[in-house]
């Protein structure tokens, strides 16, 4: 069940196999006898392609629910925990502030727990790339996917001295409109430039500024606005070095953007196993203690 699961995931043998640590020829014989066992197709393979049939759907289904009841059964023993790969996907900034710093603990607790992080803006198929939980800043509009929210991050306006001498220090969003210019930043869902957004006499209002460059990744655009490119708004941590440094100013500070959610995604079709449901909670304890 755990390797037919696998398969139906990562439409791939290859990929399954990789993901188990077995060979493919193990994951394709190990399928085949299901196959033969419960008398029917689970599978349609073709040379670049696996997708489950009616049946294999079905049967996957239950799979799944059998698979998270067998960890929790485990689970419940006194002693025993969670054990097993665990794939994540986050924000590189997130994982670097947040995440990484305090991993040692959470490897610490669950030992038996191998990690897989990966690094990235879009919101990925979890299903299909085999990924158990995504972090998130923002809250996807997903109806697929359960969205727990875990903390809020601060945002700020920022600019480099360079900017500020060439453009000058604007003391009000309204001022922007006098030739200041932004870093544009592109929804990864829609591919239009995000607007900055301004907190003004409890209404928040946006601003479209002229962009130069524009971006689509968290890190490219944190560095055009180093470089002097353009005002950017970012949560407020991932420019704390900078801002010591001197390399960015905070500027408009009595105008902030709405605060930024952190999230964890799952699919609505998967039982928490028991070693997601820990780096959960683990997750949501380090945000807490942080901010």
């Amino acid at each position: 069940m755990r390797v037919f699961s696998r398969v139906v995931e990562r439409r791939s043998f290859t990929l399954a196999a990789e993901d188990l640590g077995l060979p493919r020829s193990t994951v394709t014989d190990a399928v085949k006898q299901l196959e033969a066992h419960l008398g029917v197709r689970l599978l349609e393979r073709t040379t670049r392609h696996v997708s489950p049939t009616l049946d294999g759907e079905a049967y996957y289904r239950r799979c799944v629910s059998i698979l998270a009841d067998i960890e929790d059964a485990e689970g419940a023993f006194a002693g025993a925990k969670p054990k097993g790969l665990l794939r994540v996907d986050m924000h590189g900034t997130l994982a670097r502030h947040f995440v990484l710093p305090r991993l040692p603990e959470f490897l610490q607790t669950y030992p038996d727990i191998e990690l897989y992080i990966s690094e990235g803006d879009r919101l990925v198929d979890l299903i299909r790339e085999g990924i158990d939980c995504v972090l998130r800043v923002g809250t996807p509009q997903n109806s697929d996917l359960i969205v727990r929210r875990i903390a809020m991050l601060g945002e700020a306006t920022l600019a480099s001295p360079a900017y500020l001498e060439r453009f000058g220090t604007p003391a009000h969003p309204d001022m922007l409109a006098e030739g200041h210019r932004m870093v544009g930043f592109r929804s990864s869902a829609t591919g239009a430039v995000l607007p900055l957004e301004f907190t003004i006499d409890g209404q928040v209002c946006n601003r479209v500024l002229p962009a130069t460059v524009s971006v689509n990744a968290a890190e490219g655009y944190f560095a055009a606005a180093k470089l002097g490119l353009g005002l950017i708004q970012i949560p407020r941590y991932h420019a704390d070095h900078a801002l010591r440094t001197g390399e960015l100013v905070q500027v408009l500070e009595n105008f902030p953007p709405t605060p930024s959610s952190v999230s964890v995604l799952y699919p609505h079709s998967r039982q928490l196993s028991p070693r997601v449901r820990v780096f959960i909670n683990w997750l949501v304890s380090i945000f807490d203690r942080a901010t």
